[in-house]
């Protein structure tokens, strides 16, 4: 594990199809994550499912302070170095929060060109506390750019579908088969104590 510019930048010239960065968020805070481990115990510190009691062992800390004074004098050296290692007809998807997504849009035209941006996603999610002073925060952004807007992968036919929200007014052929999703994807996140996490690597 190390910071992504010193490995990528051994990495030779066009050689990945496919690139996915989520750098830290700026958020201003100490990011960090504790890897639990809880285990049936009568006499445990906390209780479960059903009222059973569990003993919690904490297996080790990680994480990262999550704040910088010039952003985007951190992530331009690693994006370059991201476009560098595309193939001509490669893909970047950048996943980033509201609050610097747009500076992020602005550096990545400059990098891959304007012509190059294909999609915003939105990855909606409605999990963790809410705000009792603004709109709750519940979406991150993931910014597609091709290397080559005239030449990349998009394969419409494996798309998973989805369920329409009203099948009647489709037909019943159409509503077996689904729709293909929008730019707008309503998914959890990762539960904190699931296992994919991956204790901020970045």
């Amino acid at each position: 594990m190390g910071d992504c510019l010193d490995v990528i930048s051994n990495f030779n010239s066009a050689s990945f199809d496919l690139v996915y960065i989520d750098p830290p968020f700026n958020t201003g805070r100490v990011q960090s994550r504790k890897r639990i481990r809880t285990t049936r115990d009568a006499n445990g510190d906390r209780t479960g499912f059903q009222g059973r009691r569990y003993k919690m062992e904490v297996l080790g800390e990680s994480g990262y302070n999550d704040q910088f004074d010039d952003y985007i004098g951190f992530l331009a050296p690693r994006l370059k170095e991201a476009h560098r290692i595309l193939s001509s007809n490669g893909s970047l998807f950048f996943h980033i929060d509201y609050r610097e997504s747009h500076y992020c849009k602005v550096l990545l035209d400059g990098i891959f060109g304007r012509d190059s941006f294909l999609n915003e996603i939105v990855w909606a999610y409605d999990y963790g506390a809410r705000s009792k002073i603004r709109w709750s925060a519940k979406h991150d952004y993931i910014l597609w750019y091709a290397k080559n807007p005239r030449d990349y992968t998009y394969r419409y036919n494996d798309i998973d579908r989805v369920p329409y929200m009203a099948p009647g007014l489709v037909g019943r052929e159409k509503a077996e088969r689904g729709k293909t999703p929008t730019d707008v994807w309503w998914q959890t996140i990762v539960s904190p104590n699931g296992k994919e996490k991956t204790e901020y690597p970045t």
